[in-house]
């Protein structure tokens, strides 16, 4: 009966070897605008797996650059545009490009403040002018509105006052006061609670972000990345996704 225990123990200690040998952590390097979904999809899988998720966060600029720069990683995240510059540089795989998410431009302010018409190209116009100050980030959406204020024709009006924030939500400088105004993609102004989400820039002045995965060229598990993609596309992320003013891309 003792040596039937034993071989049991033992069995059940290889098993565990076995699985323990077979999870990976997979490394993901990822831009901040889908962050509240995708974590709220960590946990199950990680149970469910195995494997671990170890994400870092970081702003566009210094996505690129570190991949340019030759740093390895797993799963790349971050807007469509970027991905297909770096497959172009030979840092990601081209044919494991998958679109995930994609995400509009919204507008933040204090509590409780009087918040301006925003319903029309014109409004926002006047909005951003009557502003005391104007935040926001280096990420895609900041690009876009560079280029929005110049066909605005309000560039120069708007310097004094404008602010570019990199390594934090646009909507934590609106919640300090150092901002009037914060425009960043729609889930990182709802990311930040304690400010008002005034809404979407209107639908002729709006600019849709596509999110994308890129698998690294030396990816460590090729399949344990896959079936973390697979579970950030599947039904069960489309709540998560939903809530935090997103919309699936795949």
């Amino acid at each position: 009966m003792k040596i039937k225990q034993i071989l049991i123990a033992i069995c059940c200690a290889v098993g565990i070897l076995g699985s323990s040998a077979m999870a990976s952590e997979i490394k993901v390097i990822a831009s901040v605008a889908f962050k509240d979904a995708y974590l709220a999809m960590v946990p199950d899988f990680e149970k469910t797996t195995g494997h671990k998720v170890n994400t870092l966060w970081l702003p566009t600029v210094e996505i690129m650059s570190r991949l340019k720069a030759g740093e390895t990683t797993d799963l790349v995240i971050m807007a469509g545009s970027g991905i297909d510059e770096l497959i172009r540089l030979g840092k990601l795989q081209k044919d494991l490009r998958q679109t995930y998410v994609k995400s509009g431009i919204g507008i933040g302010m204090q509590k409780g403040s009087v918040k301006p018409d925003l319903s029309t190209a014109e409004a926002v116009k006047t909005a951003l002018l009557n502003a005391k100050s104007v935040a926001y980030s280096t990420g895609p959406s900041g690009v876009y509105l560079v280029s929005l204020f110049e066909k605005m024709g309000i560039t120069a009006q708007l310097a004094p006052k404008l602010k570019v924030i990199q390594g934090e939500p646009v909507g934590a400088v609106v919640q300090r006061g150092e901002a009037e105004i914060g425009l960043q993609q729609v889930p990182e102004i709802l990311a930040v609670p304690a400010i008002d989400f005034v809404g979407p820039l209107p639908a002729e002045i709006q600019s849709i972000t596509v999110f994308a995965f890129g698998v690294h060229e030396k990816v460590n598990d090729l399949a344990a990345t896959k079936a973390w993609m697979k579970t950030l596309q599947s039904d069960a992320a489309l709540a998560p996704i939903k809530k935090y003013g997103l919309d699936p891309a795949w």
